[in-house]
């Protein structure tokens, strides 16, 4: 089970993410095979919105799950989806062996109407948890957010969303990606006397182009300290410098979050396990 690895001094998780094509599934195991001689702890295996995806998570969660031996936890996204619809992915999981999922809100689908939004089964992850815990088995993680979820009116808020989830049966918590330590030792903080006393992992997305400033840290709402933003200034035009500072701001960030007693670490891999290696290599050596 996940929540026991929490027990252990230090953990370390993976999130990757299945092909986009039928044809790239060949490559995605190759990749999945490369990430499990790391031994991480447990990988999770993202979801479309809406369920998009749902089938390729399963199979990937699958692989990872019964042919790696590795705790797969699949993603589950419950803003476009309806009731039935996901306690069929449910099934599809528990078929397959699959009893950890990350319960998600998710991101709107872009052809989703107002009425459609309005209207949906699930307003928020805390939502889809409680029906979850009602109507299935399966062991929940949430997600958390250090610096605020970008639609929540204050960190406050969104705290009080946390306890919701925890109260609802989230047995840990995967953070949003952060590059400031100092917001998630403040969070932490908050989450204490929030009464918030579930594990918390931290996501750690080592930076490895510029133009994942542009993408993924900007969907997530994550801020770029002056640090890692003379890095990209620096080495952004150089491919491989760009990468090797990313990974080594990764590394100093995640030696820095363990000598300061955070010890469970969730790497956002984007699928690279070159990248990941490097990291595990650094901070386990």
């Amino acid at each position: 089970m996940i929540q026991n690895v929490f027990e252990n001094k230090r953990s370390i998780s993976f999130e990757v993410f299945p092909p986009k094509k039928d044809g790239e599934f060949e490559a995605a195991f190759e990749i999945l095979d490369a990430m499990a001689k790391l031994s991480p702890d447990f990988i999770s295996v993202t979801y479309g919105a809406g369920g998009s995806r749902s089938g390729k998570t399963v199979e990937i969660a699958s692989y990872i799950q019964n042919h790696l031996g590795i705790d797969a936890m699949a993603h589950l996204t419950c803003v476009g989806s309806r009731e039935n619809q996901l306690l069929e992915v449910c099934k599809a999981l528990r078929d397959k062996g699959i009893n950890h999922v990350l319960a998600l809100r998710g991101d709107r689908p872009r052809d989703m109407s107002d009425e459609q939004f309005a209207s949906r089964d699930f307003a928020h992850a805390s939502d889809m948890m409680k029906f979850l815990k009602e109507n299935t088995d399966l062991h929940m993680a949430g997600a958390c957010y250090p610096e605020k979820h970008f639609e929540s009116f204050s960190l406050e808020s969104d705290l009080n969303n946390l306890k919701k989830k925890q109260d609802a049966g989230a047995e840990f918590l995967i953070s949003q990606l952060f590059f400031d330590n100092d917001f998630y030792y403040s969070f932490l903080e908050k989450t204490e006397k929030k009464g918030i006393t579930i594990p918390i992992c931290a996501g750690i997305m080592p930076i490895t182009s510029a133009k994942q400033i542009g993408t993924t840290i900007t969907l997530a709402g994550s801020s770029v300290p002056k640090a890692l933003a003379d890095i990209i200034a620096t080495y952004g035009e150089n491919p491989e410098d760009m990468r090797k500072a990313g990974i080594d701001y990764a590394i100093r960030q995640i030696r820095d979050l363990q000598e300061n007693g955070v010890n469970d670490i969730h790497i956002y891999t984007m699928n690279k396990p070159t990248t990941a290696k490097e990291i595990v290599d650094a901070i386990y050596r």
